[in-house]
């Protein structure tokens, strides 16, 4: 068996085990499972995020917009929220990335329960051309695994 293989196995593995362990993909995306349904999921970011002093700019009910137009899917909503402090810096250093700040996390129902889902800052970071260190990055990196970790409590 390639060592590919024997890794993708132990990741699927580890997920499999692990209900709230957080999961980047080759695609950009952090994936973390919650025991609550997605309503209550990003209440419970919200509430985590302005503890933390951030700022949440917007939600967005994909369902709800689904139903307004006569159709039907799970429960979606999306968080927008971030923290000058941190953005600023990175706009200033690449003034496109504006176009993926402030941060946004994803909580949706699947067949296995409700997942939050985020784009990685480090992907972010790369689409704009700054170092995957910078130290805004890095910080946005470590809160939002925090946050939605404790989201998912």
């Amino acid at each position: 068996m390639s060592k590919s293989r024997i890794f993708l196995s132990l990741m699927v593995f580890l997920a499999a085990i692990t209900p709230n362990w957080s999961m980047a993909m080759e695609d950009g995306l952090i994936r973390v499972n919650s025991p609550h349904s997605v309503s209550q999921t990003l209440d419970n970011l919200s509430a985590t995020i302005e503890a933390a002093g951030a700022k949440v700019f917007a939600r967005v009910n994909h369902a709800a917009g689904a139903k307004s137009v006569g159709m039907e899917i799970p429960d979606n909503e999306v968080l927008i929220f971030g923290n000058p402090a941190l953005g600023t810096p990175v706009i200033i250093d690449a003034p496109s990335a504006g176009l993926d700040l402030p941060m946004r996390v994803s909580a949706f129902q699947s067949p296995d329960g409700t997942v939050m889902i985020y784009h990685n800052p480090t992907s972010l970071a790369a689409a704009h051309g700054l170092s995957p260190d910078h130290t805004s990055i890095a910080k946005m990196s470590g809160a939002l695994a925090k946050l939605t970790a404790k989201a998912a409590e």
